[in-house]
């Protein structure tokens, strides 16, 4: 079993493939509509999900199987049928074409794995064990859900917007990261995780006040 570079890939507004119809192709189409992608499905029999996605024309639906030329243009593609001799076919076909394949439940046909994912708005957790245990990963995502919650969004959106201000504002690298460090290591979060969310605001803005009353 290979070692994986893990990335993040930016596929918004990209064609994407994604061949088969039932449940497993629907999450992945889910997931790739969520990051901004064009997404095609290719099926000669797609579930209820799908169906009213391509009827709301968030995807472009061909009820048919799978065809090489399919892959043409595309930048990812995810094999989810339940026939393996497809699967094969279509990691085959992308292989050749050079587009990135990932085959659902088969590391050795793909270029790439999905890992299992928690999202608190830009804040990306990504949990994976190489292809060997896809449920392993979900069981320790489930803990990462019960852990990390909707305050982690909403303090990093914080932090973004702050980091703006204080490049801007601070030339000394140093600084910025002294005072980066001193908001991330503040007790905002905790605020935030209490539901204290006025208090957690002040006590940020009073912190950035700090930061640039100081130059």
């Amino acid at each position: 079993m290979p070692e994986y570079y893990p990335i993040s890939l930016a596929v918004a507004g990209r064609p994407c493939l994604v061949v088969g119809g039932g449940t497993v192709a629907a999450r992945k189409v889910d997931a790739l509509l969520e990051a901004g992608a064009a997404v095609t499905v290719v099926a000669p029999e797609v579930s209820p999900e799908l169906a009213a996605l391509a009827a709301a024309g968030r995807v472009s639906l061909e009820r048919r199987p799978f065809a090489p030329s399919d892959l043409d243009g595309c930048f990812v593609a995810v094999a989810a049928t339940d026939d393996q001799s497809v699967n094969r076919a279509v990691s085959a076909a992308a292989r050749e074409r050079r587009v990135l394949i990932n085959v659902v439940d088969d590391a050795s046909l793909s270029d790439f794995i999905v890992p299992a994912v928690v999202r608190r708005g830009s804040l990306c957790l990504a949990v994976t064990t190489d292809g060997k245990s896809p449920l392993f990963s979900r069981r320790i995502r489930e803990r990462l859900e019960a852990t990390f919650g909707p305050e982690y969004g909403q303090f990093l959106d914080w932090l973004g917007e702050a980091r703006e201000t204080i490049k801007r504002q601070e030339p000394a690298e140093a600084r910025r990261r002294a005072i980066f460090a001193a908001m991330v290591d503040s007790g905002v979060l905790d605020l935030l995780r209490e539901g204290r969310v006025a208090e957690a605001r002040d006590e940020f803005e009073r912190l950035l006040r700090g930061s640039t009353e100081q130059r």
